[in-house]
């Protein structure tokens, strides 16, 4: 196996981020299975080759929780990048990627919590609960901590109870 490009060098896998909000306006949030730290963080993950941003999102939904009860309602303006910690970046990704530059969806759940099932093929959340969206920064991984604050801040305006005719 050849030795990976050093870390600058080397490309973003693309993703896309997910920000669930329920009626009440809170975000669902799970606790991974593979940090020893417990991180706790919002579905997301990588776009297959060929695939849009969209279909990644709605696809990582299904595949991550366990349902695709939900619209799009926003997405952000920008890409958002984040850097691995170089320790992580030559195992993750078989060390092809410095991180990853996510398109981030924010998404209004239509079901019930008993159509949520963390419990999936490849699971990656041991336990999960809503929780208001500015708390969830505190509880990322600190490298993607900053990126984030950043999705949190441009969806602060969808957090809070949907109206009625919603």
């Amino acid at each position: 196996m050849s030795k990976p490009l050093p870390l600058q060098q080397r490309p973003y896998r693309p993703g896309v981020g997910l920000v669930l909000f329920n009626r009440h306006g809170l975000v669902f949030t799970a606790r991974r299975i593979d940090t020893g730290d417990a991180a706790w963080q919002f579905p997301q993950g990588g776009i297959d080759a060929g695939e849009d941003p969209v279909t990644a999102a709605l696809r990582e939904m299904k595949e991550e929780i366990g349902t695709d009860h939900a619209e799009i309602i926003a997405e952000s303006r920008d890409w958002i990048s984040y850097d691995l910690p170089a320790d992580l970046a030559d195992r993750v990704w078989r060390g092809r990627y410095r991180g990853q530059r996510q398109k981030w969806f924010a998404l209004r759940f239509l079901g019930s919590d008993a159509d949520i099932d963390i419990e999936t093929e490849h699971p990656e959340f041991s336990e999960w609960r809503w929780m208001a969206l500015a708390e969830v920064p505190a509880l990322i991984v600190p490298f993607k901590r900053s990126l984030y604050e950043q999705v949190a801040a441009e969806f602060a305006a969808l957090a809070g109870p949907a109206s009625a005719s919603a």
